[in-house]
């Protein structure tokens, strides 16, 4: 990597900051200050850990770090920074952008050109240095659906899915592979602690995940999981981890908390002594261990280096007010372990967080909507307010009972853009243009065609697998007859590469009559095509436009039934987890019960247990203004594998024990003891027999 003409312009430039006088920092507080100019002019300077508690400015320190190591003379080229979506990097990069441009420093965004996801960043690694890593620099990279369409046809391959006995599906088999990627446990301590039912088929998933390891190579495929896998297995070379650990003067990863074993792995191996590495995060909100994230990353950090690390905590909090984060204090301050943080504010009231005890669930759900509804007419948007819960299943009462009162609201966590069949369809044709091999694609494109079904979609792909010239054998391949219309026009697509985004709109186009064939609701998907081929022309080409979507997809936009306009009202349902980030003037968080917050799936063991405790936290320090926590007596449960569905009593969280309760206003609320009253307050007492006589008398 050569040195930027910045770098060596800045060599003039050492001890004086291009922002010298211009009061940037002016508006930070002292903690926030501190972590910014923290070994700014160095290089070698010791390892950072930030802990950044909810709503304590995080994304505004972490942007003028950034803006504050180029005013000291840094090299953008030689920074890298690391995010857990594109979205925030992009945030992030802005902010740096208006931090610079204000104090009269234009910047070009694309000078911090290493910043992105671990994925991202891996993906662009391991393609620029393929031919010293031992790889194909044209590898497709497959989404979920698409692993686990890999796994089983791998499965069928080795025949365990005609087993005697139920073999795991094919995303149960993906899960276990995941997890053994990802968090770094061997095969048999994976089964045991989190899916025992399928211990008994250790021998077979791992003659499976290495005949699908196998396959992926033989298909020039690379999963999601192997992007983090290879890096970190390349870093293995001490040589290489040497030389790619020395193209960075400074290291910046925000949301340390949600790092898995193998994230922290590679971080290690690029900085190993910790020299211009900032973390930041916050142990109270890590809540990912459902995808190997270990809170382990956060709380071992300092003790990673010698010396340990720098730790600088961020504990002024700029979004709830003083009574909410009392009690969200007191819930995390009962963690077995974690970074000794009790958030603070200056932002005072009177109104304390709600605890309100509900009959059942329709209870909770009319009580919910009543508040809503009246804190509309006070003058609070929907838009302001949100239900949080620990799944999803768990907000369809309230789901009824918004939809039953007129109430326009958006759930989160629901259907991916690129989950939409149609979308998946049109990758699948690209990515089969880029490599003939891969397989889950082309089994997906040639069926497309009509008279092409699973078996000679598999026949042509295993004439495509033996040929060295995969194209020229697709384009002298013969189909049946019922195919013959749609096959030409199919291998032009995908056998003649068009410059880029020609190339797209040719599939799209190829693809129209198609999609009016397969798909009743044509007109809508059309128009997600059309925004499709829209973002292909902010990509330079098919391969860069494929990876970044496949790592980073966008949101559902027209297949979501009854999702409002973006431009009008509407309130938001999300489960916890899809809301970690977000804030909300007011916020009711439902069932907080056990069972479900702690959900019962997850106290098998301590760290469950603790990790559940961060989740209620998490919810809790979403709310700026009002908090409410519903606890039902009763709940329904769905889906039991015994007992069926069935109401269960319930009893209030363990997260929530008597000692904290004066940190609550505690309400009961009946409907029917509310509806009661209501007739008895304008109405006399009736005599129905009397007036049944009097009819005949």
């Amino acid at each position: 990597m050569k040195r930027s003409s910045f770098s060596i312009l800045n060599e003039n430039r050492r001890g004086k900051s291009m922002l010298d006088g211009s009061g940037y920092l002016t508006g930070l507080n002292d903690q926030q200050r501190a972590a910014v100019i923290f070994g700014a002019q160095d290089a070698r300077a010791a390892p950072l850990l930030v802990i950044s508690g909810a709503g304590s400015g995080k994304t505004r320190m972490l942007a003028h770090r950034v803006a504050h190591l180029l005013a000291e003379g840094a090299d953008p080229g030689r920074i890298l920074l690391m995010t857990f979506s594109r979205r925030a990097a992009r945030e992030l990069i802005r902010r740096v952008e208006g931090i610079l441009s204000k104090s009269g420093k234009a910047w070009p965004p694309e000078a911090l050109n290493w910043s992105g996801t671990f994925h991202a960043v891996g993906a662009r690694i391991l393609r620029d240095n393929s031919q010293r890593l031992g790889l194909d620099p044209d590898f497709s990279i497959h989404d979920r659906e698409d692993s686990a369409d890999l796994m089983n046809l791998a499965r069928h391959e080795l025949g365990l899915d005609t087993a005697e006995s139920r073999f795991p599906s094919k995303s149960t088999c993906l899960s276990i592979y995941s997890r053994c990627v990802n968090s770094g446990e061997a095969l048999s301590d994976v089964l045991q602690d989190r899916f025992r039912w399928c211990a008994h088929w250790e021998a077979d998933l791992k003659r499976l995940f290495g005949f699908y390891v196998s396959t992926k190579q033989a298909q020039n495929v690379l999963d999601y999981d192997d992007l983090l896998l290879a890096w970190a297995q390349a870093l293995d070379d001490e040589a290489f981890a040497d030389w790619l650990g020395d193209q960075w003067d400074h290291v910046l990863i925000d949301e340390y908390q949600d790092t898995n074993r193998l994230q922290a792995k590679i971080l290690l191996g690029l900085k190993p002594d910790g020299r211009g590495l900032t973390v930041v995060g916050d142990d109270a909100q890590s809540i990912y261990g459902f995808r190997a994230a270990t809170v382990r990353n956060i709380l071992d950090f300092p003790r990673s280096f010698d010396p340990p690390a720098k730790i600088i905590t961020l504990d002024q909090n700029y979004r709830s007010t003083v009574p909410i984060l009392d009690a969200a204090n007191a819930v995390i301050g009962m963690a077995a372990e974690r970074f000794t943080k009790d958030l603070w504010t200056e932002r005072a009231s009177n109104e304390k967080p709600r605890l309100v005890t509900v009959n059942d669930g329709q209870d909770e759900a009319r009580y919910i909507v009543d508040r809503i509804l009246e804190a509309r007419e006070s003058g609070m948007r929907l838009n302001d307010q949100a239900v949080l819960f620990r799944t999803s299943s768990l907000s369809a009462q309230v789901e009824v009972e918004l939809t039953r009162r007129d109430v326009p609201f958006v759930k989160f966590g629901g259907l991916k853009f690129l989950s939409a069949a149609h979308v998946k369809d049109v990758l699948a044709v690209l990515r089969f243009g880029l490599n003939p091999r891969d397989r889950v694609a082309g089994f997906r494109a040639l069926q497309l065609i009509p008279g092409i079904g699973p078996k000679t979609a598999s026949g042509i792909l295993d004439a495509l697998a033996a040929a060295p010239a995969p194209f020229e054998a697709l384009r002298c391949h013969h189909v049946p007859a019922s195919a013959a219309a749609d096959w030409s026009g199919l291998v032009g697509v995908v056998t003649t590469h068009a410059d880029w985004p020609d190339m797209m709109g040719r599939v799209r186009t190829w693809f129209d009559p198609h999609l009016e064939r397969l798909y009743e609701d044509f007109e809508s998907r059309r128009s997600d095509l059309e925004q499709l081929e829209q973002i292909a022309t902010g990509y330079p080409n098919c391969e860069k436009f494929l990876t970044e979507l496949t790592l980073d997809p966008p949101e559902a936009w027209s297949g979501e039934a009854g999702t409002p306009n973006l431009d009008d009202e509407y309130l938001v349902l999300s489960t916890i987890h899809s809301a970690k980030g977000q804030e909300w003037k007011s916020v009711y968080v439902l069932d907080v019960v056990d069972g479900c917050i702690p959900s019962d799936l997850a106290t098998g063991s301590l760290d469950e247990i603790e990790e559940e405790r961060r989740l209620l936290y998490v919810a809790m320090t979403r709310a700026k203004d009002s908090l409410t926590l519903t606890v039902p007596h009763r709940f329904f449960v769905t889906q039991q594998k015994r007992l069926g569905d069935r109401h269960v009593h319930a009893t209030r969280s363990r997260f929530i024990p008597g000692a904290l309760l004066d940190r609550f206003e505690q309400l009961h609320w009946s409907d029917r003891s509310r509806t009661q009253a209501a007739i008895t307050a304008v109405s006399p007492k009736i005599d129905l027999k009397e007036r049944m006589r009097s009819m005949w008398d």
